[in-house]
Formats: C-alpha cells, structure tokens, sequence
C-alpha cells in the first residue's frame, strides 16, 4: 500500500470529539482541520498537550522556553494556563493520542526509572573503517 494511501486510512483514528473549550485562550486554538482538531499554539503546529506533558513531568517553562523559541513566553505561558482552565479537553486530548498510538502500535513514551546514560564513542578515533582507542590526556 502507497504511503498515501496509509495516511489517509488514519484519519478515523484521529477525528474523535473532544469535551468543550469552557476557557478559550488568545493563542490557543482548535480546528478539526489542524492536527485532527487538537488544541495547539496559534501560529505554530505545536500541540498544548505537548507542552503540558512536557511541564506535568517536571520540566521548568524556562526550558520550554529553550525548546520552543518560536513559540515565545506569551504563547507557552498562555498554552500553560489553557491546560491548567480546561483539563478535560488536555486528558481527552492525551488519552486520543495514546489510543492512535496504540492502534499504530507503536511504543508508548515513558519516562526513564534512573539516571541513565548512553557510551558515546567519544574517546575513540576512525581509522579506515576500524575504531582504535585513544589513551586519556594527562
């Protein structure tokens, strides 16, 4: 089947009603014709539910800042506090996604138990193909 062809065989997955927007935002909106009618940062295709996923676990609105430049203090501040005035509409929102992921079968996104690194080859050289060791500087 052509990719085309599996993008639009989604769209049923995706087109689910979500509870009503009590508290409408200046830069926050909904349209079913955008990211499946999810409520996003106007201006942008960032979905609110990212950004409060993003705060729920932890992380400081100043490294949302970092993370989303376009996006601008006003914009994230007032995604944040869309999230915070209507949180039906951002669980519903979060539950349809992780059924569409479901249903695509892909791995769910967890958060790591520990303080876990990845061995980055950085203390080795390439030659020719073969990796060779380089003693530490003293």
């Amino acid at each position: 089947m052509p990719a085309r062809a599996k993008r639009y065989k989604m769209w049923p997955l995706v087109a689910a009603r979500l509870p009503v927007i009590l508290v409408p935002h200046p830069h926050v909106s909904a349209d079913p014709k955008i990211l499946g009618g999810s409520p996003y940062v106007v201006g942008s295709r960032v979905p609110v539910r990212r950004l409060w996923s993003f705060y729920e676990q932890g992380v400081a609105v100043e490294t949302l800042l970092k993370r989303f430049p376009q996006l601008g203090a006003a914009r994230v501040f007032d995604a944040l506090a869309f999230a915070f005035d209507n949180p039906e509409v951002i669980e519903a929102d979060t539950a349809q996604e992780q059924e569409v992921l479901k249903r695509m079968g892909q791995r769910l996104p967890t958060r790591p138990k520990g303080p876990e690194q990845i061995d980055l080859p950085f203390d080795t050289v390439p030659s020719r193909g073969k990796r060779k060791a380089v003693p530490p500087a003293r």
